[in-house]
Parts: structure tokens; sequence; C-alpha cells
């Protein structure tokens, strides 16, 4: 009878050895089939990923329960999300940086082009025109030409002082040619450019070109220079990496639903807002001064038109210099009476020819350009374009929330909100850094702005007061407002032990139910539970009591 009971006892500890070892077929854990075919489709090792639901406890990021992923899974997902965001952000960049190059290269284009028709044209007409009066004088029409294009690349030269150079050069080399009979030593041509101003030699050529020239170039160049550096802020800010925070936040957002078994559950639209808000809030701080450059980039076009405009001076600078040559010709023996009252008589060139020798003058009528009409739609396509691009940081949260994560249609029980599926209930922050002081999804330190996108800012803010310079007609010292300052950028975010305290972060009792919590306190039990936020699975205490119980009736008595 004895060993028949301890043959019984030995019997069920071993039933319970298996039982334990099996589990009840009641709390079976579900099979992480579908996280292996997502998990593997990225490129990671299957040998990471266990067949069924474990115990979470480990998860660092993910709400602890029921779980599909081990903590090298978790590590990976993070890493995975945070490159994800972050080509995101480039190729969401990407279309407008485009827009902004192609923009400036076709206005690069068109005033490079009218300059080179100018100058084309002097070149085929004035040597016929004008003999040798100007083909003795090609040089400095050439190097006025390239004195002008530099000048419009963004060359630090002053255009009134470049002017008011090229017109005493030629008044020199003219009124040699003019006067070849005569010594004219350099003392006496300092003389000559003394009397210039009052005399005025080329008539009003000289002062109308050089008031609507200073207009129009240092309108032409600030613009094309202004789409250059909209282009040049929007790569930079592309490239400022996410911060530690972040990370979390957006693996919680895109990957923690895997993890925790509804891998078809898609992030709920004002929670993915809040997430990128408080990842994107440096670059959302943008937004006033691109608005302002783009506004007045908007507002400079205004001054391609009419007879000053950009139109058509640039591409009619040899009208003007075909003008200043007629006057010259017309006023030659008035300018020689004068210039020997205030200079004296020079002496005879010898060599020269003598003063009964006819010189041909000839005589050159142009009209003013007048515009073709392909600035006008250049213009107006332009302006379409920039007021498109006027929202871009502040719309760049909702942009890649639907275009790019995956973002629910509606906010309702089907979508994940960061513990199960089920309604978020936060409101949505507001945008820039200051907003996110009460972000419940991203930890923001709003007293550490990013300084690489504060030097952006400045950027955008130098090239607006050109613009609004150049509205005004105002000749601004050049500099290239698209060079980095001196500092770098600390897009990567800092750890706690160095920035110090974190700030905005609210306690979890001053959350509304269904916001982000650590499992475990009781605002949130029984509000979240699911299939993918289960209780650990439970020991098996009474079947080990019974294996005891057994191993001591199974003991041999002492006597």
């Amino acid at each position: 009878m004895e060993l028949r009971a301890r043959g019984w006892w030995l019997l069920y500890a071993a039933a319970a050895l298996v039982a334990c070892s099996r589990g009840d077929p009641a709390s079976k854990s579900r099979s992480c089939g579908e996280v292996r075919q997502i998990y593997g489709a990225k490129g990671f090792s299957l040998s990471d990923v266990p067949q069924a639901e474990i115990s979470g406890e480990h998860l660092r990021i993910c709400p602890q329960g029921y779980t599909c992923c081990t903590s090298e899974m978790e590590e990976n997902l993070a890493n995975r999300s945070r490159a994800e965001l972050e080509t995101a952000l480039l190729e969401g960049s990407r279309a407008l940086q485009a827009t902004l190059a192609a923009q400036q290269r076709v206005f690069d284009d068109h005033f490079q082009r009218l300059l080179n028709d100018s100058e084309r044209v002097l070149q085929e007409a004035f040597p016929g025109a004008f003999g040798e009066l100007y083909t003795q004088s090609a040089k400095a029409f050439r190097d006025l030409y390239a004195e002008l294009r530099l000048y419009y690349g963004g060359a630090n030269l002053h255009l009134q002082e470049t002017l008011a150079e090229f017109w005493a050069r030629l008044l020199e080399r003219l009124f040699r040619q003019l006067h070849p009979q005569l010594l004219l030593p350099d003392d006496y041509l300092d003389c000559l450019g003394k009397q210039a101003e009052p005399l005025r030699p080329f008539g009003e050529a000289p002062r109308e070109l050089r008031l609507r020239a200073t207009r129009a170039f240092v309108a032409a160049r600030t613009f094309v220079q202004g789409l250059g550096v909209a282009g040049d802020v929007v790569r930079k800010v592309a490239k400022v990496p996410l911060s530690p925070e972040c990370s979390r936040a957006v693996m919680k957002l895109v990957y923690c639903a895997h993890c925790l078994g509804v891998p078809g559950a898609r992030p709920c639209p004002d929670y993915c807002r809040n997430v990128l808000k408080g990842c994107l809030a440096n670059q959302a701080d943008l937004d006033a001064e691109w608005r302002n450059l783009l506004d007045s980039m908007v507002l400079i076009t205004d001054k391609f038109w009419g007879p000053s405009g950009a139109e058509s001076v640039i591409g009619g600078v040899h009208y003007w210099l075909a003008e200043a040559i007629n006057a010259l010709q017309d006023n030659s023996d008035t300018l020689t009476t004068k210039v020997i009252q205030g200079c004296g008589n020079p002496k005879v060139n010898p060599q020269g020819p003598g003063s009964e020798e006819k010189r041909p003058r000839g005589k050159l009528a142009l009209q003013e350009r007048l515009p073709a009409g392909t600035l006008q739609k250049l213009v107006s396509e332009a302006k379409a374009q920039l007021r498109d691009a006027q929202d871009f940081w502040i719309s760049l949260p909702g942009t890649l929330c639907s275009e790019k994560l995956a973002m629910s249609s509606a906010s309702d029980e089907r979508c994940w909100n960061g513990m199960a599926k089920g309604r978020y209930l936060p409101e949505v922050m507001g945008d820039g850094l200051a907003n996110q002081i009460n972000n419940p999804e991203v930890e923001v330190d709003i007293t550490k702005p990013d300084m690489t996108i504060r030097q952006q800012i400045m950027q955008l803010k130098i090239m607006t007061n050109r613009l609004r310079g150049a509205y005004n007609g105002n000749d601004l010292d050049f500099q290239d407002a698209s060079d980095d300052g001196s500092g770098s950028g600390s897009g990567e975010g800092c750890p706690d032990e160095v920035c110090g305290r974190k700030v905005g972060r609210k306690s979890a009792s001053s959350r509304t139910p269904l916001t982000h919590a650590l499992p475990g306190l009781s605002e949130r039990e029984g509000q979240q539970t699911s299939a993918a936020a289960r209780p650990p699975p439970r020991a098996c205490p009474l079947l080990l009591l019974g294996l005891a119980l057994a191993l001591l009736a199974a003991a041999p008595r002492g006597r």
C-alpha cells in the first residue's frame, strides 16, 4: 500500500512538471509569426525573435506586457525608426530644395543672358557706327561688362564707384582719340577728370545708367541670392540629427505596436502630430523668419519691371553707352574749349596728324530694350511656388505623419495610441520650441535650442535685410549669407547629466487617461487592457506545491 501511494505521488509530480513546462492551454502565449515576418523583411536576423510572446519586463521603451520583442529587437527597431524618420526628413525637404535650385538656375540664366545679349549688340553695332573711337577703347567696354557680371554674381563691388571709374577711363581714352594732334600728359588728364562732372561730356547717359543700374542689378542679384540662401537653409536643417528623446518617442510611435502584437494598428493622428511636433520643435521656430524671407522675395520682383527694372536695364546697358558716345561727339568742340579754359592750352604733338585731317564721326541710334515677356512668366511661377512653401516648417509634422508614417485616418478605437489600440485623448501641442513644455510624448528641453537651426534663422534674417535694402535701391555690402557661422549645431541632444534638468513633462497624475504613462499606475489599470497588454504569465504555484509533497511522500522514512 505504501509503495502504491508513493507511485501516485511521483506520477502527480511528473504531471506537474509537464504542465509547467507546456503551460496551461487557456493561458498559452500567441504566436510571433507576423512580427517575425515584419522584422525579417527589414533585414534583421530572425534568430532574435521568439516563436511566441514572452513577458516584457525587459522592455525600456515599449509598454511592458506580453511581447514579441527582445531587448535586442527593441534596440534595433529604435535605431531603425530614427534612421527612417531622418530619411523621411531629407526626402520631404528634397522637393523644396529642387524647386528653389531650379528657380535660382532659371533666373540666373535669364539675367546672365540679358547682359550677354547687351554686350553682343555692342560688339556688333559699335565698330561700324563709331569706328576707331570704339575699337581703340574696346577693352574698357569689355572690362565694364566683366565688372557688371562680377557685381551681379555677388562680388563686393560698389557699383556706383565702378561706373564712375569706367566713365573717367573712357573720357581719357576718347578725348585722346578726338585730339590726336595734342600732347595730353597725365597731369592734364587729371585736370580733365576734375572738369568732367560740371561739363557732363557724356550728357545725361552716365547719370541715367547709374540710377537705373544700381536698382536693377541689386534687385536681380539679391533675388537670385535669396533663392540660394533659402535652398541652403532647407538643406542644412534637414540634416540636423534627432535627439535621443525624439528617437525613443518615434520608436514607440512606429514599432511598439508590432512588439505588443497589434502590428496592423496605425498611429492615431494627434498622437503622431504630438510626437513630431516635439521632435521638430526647433525646425518650427524657423517659420517667422522663413515667411519674412519669402515675402521679401515676392515683393522685390516688383523691381523687375518698368524703365528702371532689371529686364530693361540689364539687357539695355549698351543703349546708354551708345547715348554717351553720341553725346560726346556732339559736344566735342564745346567740351574742348571749356577744357582748355580750365586746364590751359596743351602742347601740340609733332608726330600727330594735322588739325586739318577729318575724322569720320558716326552716330548710333538704338531703341530702349522692351521686355520680351519671358521674365514675367518666370516671376509668376516663382511667386506661386514661394507662396506654397511658406508653411513648410510648421506643416512638416503633419506632412510626415500622413505621407511617411502611415498615420491612421481617424482618431478612434482602432488606432495605436502608444499603449494599445484605442482613442488618443491629449490635446495637440502648438508649433515651436516654447510650446513643447507640456508635450506628453517627447521630453523637450525648451531652454536649450538647437544651435545649427539658430544659425540658419540668423542667415534668414540677414538675407531678408538685404532684400529689403535692395527693394529700396540700397546697395548693401555683400556677404555670402549662406556661409556657416563659426559654431556647430548641437542636434544630437545631450545626456541628462550634461544638460541638467529636462523641462516640459507633466506628472502622471495630471494627465488625461489614455495618455502614455508607465504601466502599473492605478489611473491606467483596466483602461487600456488588450491582447497586447496582458499581465505577465503566471507560474504554477499549486503544481509546484504538489511536487514538493510528492517528493516528501516518496522519501524513505526513518526508523
